[in-house]
């Protein structure tokens, strides 16, 4: 660690002087940007696939199922189509292959360079999609857009934990998971205007409209200053030091700085940071950026955000009906993420994992009962009451609450958080590819997997919350109040990690 000095005063390390100063708060909010197209996206491509007019166009086999279906026949299996789903995953398989080549552009340009680079191929693949006239148009838009996140996933957690301080990473850092909340909802209320438009090209605004917040993140990052860990990395001392001095609002920043500038040296000694992460020191990093995002995925949470319409639609609810639910969901999941960041510096990130992990888990079980008992396993559920609506919509909206303050947002914080500097772009985007791999694998086979597994799907899912939830209550150490450069002493006091990693040197208690 660096400085090998142990303080009292944080939870974990050294008490660095500084604030919350509006420079920060402001720079936080503008990167967090990044996350606007993110959750834009995620609600959008859902919404798109249930319009009747898109479906015409470039899907009519499976407009045609959909319209010549007999109310004898299967709901579950009314959107099963690999080529639609295509049109959902591909962006996230380009992420994938985005976010590792923007590890060496983070650590190389910078993290605002690659928030720019980021917000250009998101704007340009809007722009296709908007205009698309064929399917392989949509696609490779699709895959311009998966660029485009892979990029601003890889770069803007690190930026914003780097940037905010130790007692505010938490809150600061899920502004960017609000901005994909209220990325999703917006994209949710603008498919629900825009599939009542008569000329059936609602589609197109719905898809086009990304171009906004791409423009968003393009010009907030052409004016955000580089963290001072970033220009420290590049060779910047100097600037670094007087960034530092204006992000904290004090020029009591010494020992700070001296921490970053160490851990710098120590990083540039890392010529392979790729081979240096598989090193037995770095086993809990390594670990929490693969089980995390892995877990997260297998939430079920992604289900609901992709494919709410869809959801929706197959369990009996009209077009608009479905729209105005998924809607709803949306606005829970926005309102959920301020709980989680007026909370996550006072309770900490395991209680909120716990918590949430709980609460999932017994809504998925309700919301299985509830279908089971209505669609049973032939999928043909007759007229749908009013009530049973009403549960339905209630079940989700709890669940998306759950995963709205605990594993969305700690999903991309905690792995932001406990990479140190000579692994951390390396390290990311692990998190994000491994994030971006399960991600692209539900949305190409959740059609599939509902209609093979019925309500039994709710039921797979609920076993990983129960599974992840063990997960973090036995390997996550507590990082809140943990100064961003202390935090190998958080794995060095762990009961299970703490065999892994090098021993503390105390040398001031």
């Amino acid at each position: 660690m660096a400085g090998g000095v142990i303080v009292t005063g944080s939870a974990g390390g050294k008490n660095y002087p500084g604030e919350l100063t509006f420079r920060v708060f402001i720079t936080c909010v503008v990167a967090a940007f990044g996350g606007l197209i993110f959750g834009y996206d995620l609600g959008i491509s859902g919404g798109v696939t249930s319009m009747d007019p898109f479906l015409m166009k470039f899907f009519p086999e499976v407009y045609e199922m959909e319209v010549n279906m007999k109310p004898s026949d299967s709901q579950y299996c009314k959107f099963d189509s690999q080529t639609l789903t295509l049109f959902t995953s591909s962006l996230y398989l380009a992420a994938l292959v985005a976010s590792v080549g923007a590890s060496t552009v983070t650590r190389i340009f910078g993290r605002r360079f690659t928030m720019i680079s980021g917000g250009v191929l998101f704007l340009a693949g809007a722009a296709l999609n908007a205009f698309a006239q064929h399917v392989w148009m949509l696609i490779v838009g699709r895959m311009l857009l998966g660029f485009g996140i892979g990029c601003a996933n890889q770069s803007v957690p690190i930026y914003v934990s780097e940037v905010a301080p130790y007692k505010y990473r938490g809150a600061l850092n899920m502004m960017f998971q609000l901005a994909i909340t209220i990325g999703i909802f917006v994209a949710n209320v603008l498919n629900y205007v825009f599939a009542k438009m008569k000329n059936g090209e609602g589609w197109r605004y719905s898809l086009g409209l990304a171009a906004v917040p791409a423009v968003m993140i393009i010009i907030g990052a052409i004016f955000l200053p580089d963290s001072p860990n970033s220009l420290i990395e590049r060779g910047q001392d100097g600037k670094a030091k007087e960034e530092l001095i204006k992000i904290r609002g004090t020029t009591d920043v010494e020992e700070e700085f001296q921490d970053l500038v160490a851990a710098s040296e120590a990083s540039k000694v890392v010529k392979h940071p790729w081979a240096t992460l598989l090193k037995r020191e770095y086993r809990p990093q390594l670990t929490m950026a693969i089980a995390i995002p892995f877990f997260q995925q297998l939430t079920g949470m992604n289900v609901i955000t992709f494919y709410a319409p869809v959801l929706f639609k197959t369990i009996g609810f009209g077009g608009t009906a479905s729209l105005m639910s998924s809607m709803i969901t949306g606005a829970c999941n926005a309102l959920a993420t301020l709980v989680s960041i007026f909370t996550v510096d006072k309770f900490g990130r395991r209680t909120l994992f716990l918590e949430g992990g709980v609460q999932m888990f017994i809504c998925q079980i309700v919301i299985t009962i509830a279908i089971a008992s209505k669609f049973g396993v032939d999928g043909n559920p007759g007229i749908l009451p009013k009530w049973y609506a009403i549960i339905v919509v209630v079940g989700i909206c709890v669940y998306v609450a759950g995963f709205a303050w605990s594993w969305g947002p700690l999903g991309w914080l905690v792995p932001s958080e406990i990479f140190p500097l000579e692994v951390r772009s390396a390290a990311q985007s692990i998190n994000v590819s491994v994030n971006m791999i399960f991600t692209f694998a539900i949305a190409q086979i959740f059609t599939t997997m509902l209609c093979h597994m019925k309500f039994g799907l709710f039921i797979f899912f609920a076993f990983f919350v129960l599974v992840m939830t063990a997960f973090i209550r036995k390997f996550l150490p507590e990082t809140k109040g943990v100064p961003i450069e202390e935090m190998s002493v958080v794995w060095q006091k762990h009961p299970y990690w703490k065999k892994f990693v090098k021993p503390v040197q105390d040398s001031e208690c």
